[in-house]
């Protein structure tokens, strides 16, 4: 079975995980290779997640996710979101807000431009509107967690993906 082909929809999606773990094992358990380190990143993803309202968090990770190509994150902060109580309908416009605008908030837009800027930043630099209509719907507290949230959400998309962690094998439910 290629990467391309899930398993039949007769399979179970814990048996489809487990076949995708098996054909893309892990690389390496970041967590028991550098515990200091990735303690070091849950503690920055704590401070940044103090002074925000928990769904424009999963909504900031999810986006942030997308852009990274990281399924695993992806998978993790939808399922939060869901459980969380999120609006499904929601969570199926995040990847396209702007052509939905009308599905999220001020802040929320606001905050979904700054992630797309922040994680895009090979492509150039946070635009002076971009940042500053941030500025306008956060408070300086608030706004500072959003970029360590950011920080945080792009720094575990990049591990995870190198390291290949498969989604659906969140390890904080298991």
């Amino acid at each position: 079975m290629t990467t391309t082909q899930l398993a039949p929809q007769t399979t179970g999606i814990d048996e489809t995980i487990a076949l995708a773990a098996a054909h893309n094992p892990v690389r390496i358990d970041f967590a028991k290779a550098n515990p200091k380190a990735f303690k070091a990143i849950i503690a920055l993803n704590v401070a940044a997640t103090e002074h925000l309202d928990p769904a424009l968090v999963e909504l900031v990770q999810i986006r942030a996710s997308q852009i990274n190509n990281c399924a695993y994150c992806l998978h993790m902060h939808v399922s939060d979101a869901h459980k969380a109580g999120e609006n499904p309908e929601r969570l199926h416009m995040v990847g396209v807000w702007r052509e939905a605008p009308h599905f999220f908030t001020a802040q929320e837009r606001a905050a979904l431009a700054l992630t797309e800027s922040v994680t895009l930043i090979s492509q150039g630099e946070v635009s002076d509107e971009v940042f500053e209509e941030a500025a306008e719907e956060f408070s300086e507290q608030e706004l500072g967690g959003l970029l360590a949230l950011i920080f945080t959400i792009n720094t575990w998309n990049r591990l995870n993906v190198t390291a290949r962690k498969v989604a659906g094998t969140d390890e904080r439910v298991r």
